[in-house]
């Protein structure tokens, strides 16, 4: 596949990273240095200019391309540019989008503006947050198969009942598989006998009532997330809010400027919004924020979130999430405090690349930004696993291949060494990226 990326930002250059091992790829940027320091990295074609121009799309090779992203950090410049290549090439175009207004009329006319996929950024980054907050402890959730299986990713703090645990000790749920153990920066494929430490991030892949089982065990001293403090009206504290609701959650949303206060109340009927500043502690006091199930920081400033989260955690809130902007500061929020720090950027181009992989996959998820990932995938004939026992078909796979879980006919099926895979079923599989092309060809 032909990829042509236009924007060579923390988005652009995150895609084209995962992307250029399998594919081909060229980058646009407006940039020299970028596209520069991009061609140093990775085995792409590099091209400096305006990627909205059709002179610089062509000198990319659009016309031979099979998709078309693209990842400035300017709407209009994304729209436009889709729009430009739609005019001379066939090429499926995803567009990113920071306002969910443009999302919003794409949905009522597919194609609109000349785009094939949309990607809302900061509607994106509210449902990562709204998913994670549903799910107590854990720092990462996707599903699978229409709902019915889900994946999470859980941090072992040293009070977790299941640390220093083997596998073997830990496993007690029916319908539940350890796919792997995050250590530093090593993935481990769980055994029997593998001890699970305090500081590892561990996956696991199942039903939702078996992962929600699960949360409960290796964090017993978290409650059912019901009272959730939005921090900030930003367009992401928003849509955080709107979803809450969604799921019956009437959450509380604090927002200093009077006008924005006011257009949030009226938009958001399930939320109470309060006009004050966050970061004000006799506030936060007043308000019970010790009895925070949840704290979102949804400021527009990385400073201010992160100030607000410690600020929270130390009145007492049971857990806090905050929007990083800035990537590279997304370790040291979780290192000196914030449970879950989610970076709008990073969740964009993990979603891209995702759907960009769904050609062969039913579902791609990407884990601790591109690790691993976790591929749902329809069996064939030509696949490896059809119609052979698990643990003669595992045989063949690298290290680093976990099968999850198996959905027949809408059922789940509890994978174990003597289960058949039949054909058409859908199986959700763990794989190391080390070993992810491989396994793509043989799955």
């Amino acid at each position: 596949m032909y990829v042509v990326i236009v924007g060579a930002g923390e988005v652009g250059s995150s895609i084209a990273r995962s992307l250029a091992g399998s594919h081909e790829v060229a980058v646009i940027d407006i940039d020299g240095d970028r596209v520069e320091s991009l061609m140093y990295d990775a085995d792409i074609l590099g091209v400096e200019g305006d990627g909205a121009d059709l002179d610089t799309l062509t000198e990319a090779g659009i016309e031979k391309a099979d998709v078309l992203i693209a990842s400035t950090d300017d709407d209009e410049t994304n729209i436009v540019t889709c729009g430009t290549a739609m005019t001379i090439a066939d090429a499926f175009t995803i567009s990113r989008v920071k306002s969910a207004k443009f999302l919003r009329t794409w949905q009522q006319s597919r194609r609109a503006f000349g785009v094939d996929h949309m990607v809302a950024t900061n509607l994106l980054t509210a449902e990562n947050i709204a998913r994670v907050i549903g799910l107590p402890g854990a720092r990462d959730v996707e599903t699978f198969v229409n709902g019915t299986v889900q994946m999470a990713e859980f941090e072992v703090r040293a009070s977790s009942p299941i640390a220093d645990q083997t596998v073997a000790e830990a496993d007690r749920y029916e319908s539940l598989t350890f796919a792997a153990v995050l250590r530093d920066d090593d993935v481990v494929i769980p055994r029997g006998e593998t001890v699970i430490r305090a500081g590892d991030d561990i996956v696991v892949i199942g039903s939702s009532e078996s992962v929600r089982t699960f949360a409960a065990a290796i964090a017993p001293d978290s409650n059912a997330t019901q009272n959730v403090m939005v921090i900030g009206g930003s367009d992401v504290g928003y849509h955080t809010a709107s979803l809450l609701q969604e799921r019956g959650i009437k959450p509380r949303l604090v927002e200093y400027d009077h006008d924005r206060a006011r257009e949030i109340a009226e938009q958001l009927e399930g939320t109470t919004v309060l006009e004050s500043d966050a970061t004000d502690r006799e506030f936060l006091e007043r308000e019970h924020i010790a009895d925070a199930d949840a704290v979102v920081a949804a400021l527009d400033s990385d400073e201010k979130n992160l100030l607000v989260a410690l600020l929270a955690k130390r009145l007492g809130a049971q857990r806090t999430v905050s929007v990083v902007n800035a990537g590279e500061y997304v370790d040291l929020f979780e290192a000196v405090g914030v449970d879950v720090a989610v970076n709008p950027r990073e969740a964009t181009a993990e979603e891209i690349t995702r759907f960009t992989r769904e050609y062969d996959a039913e579902k791609v998820a990407i884990i601790e930004s591109d690790r691993a990932e976790v591929l749902e995938i329809e069996v064939t004939d030509e696949s490896v696993l059809a119609g052979r026992p698990i643990r003669e078909s595992i045989q063949e796979f690298p290290t680093g291949v976990v099968i999850g879980a198996i959905s027949r006919g809408g059922e789940l099926v509890i994978p174990r060494g003597d289960t058949v895979v039949q054909r058409d079923d859908h199986v959700v599989v763990f794989v190391d990226a080390e070993c992810l092309d491989t396994v793509s060809d043989m799955l």
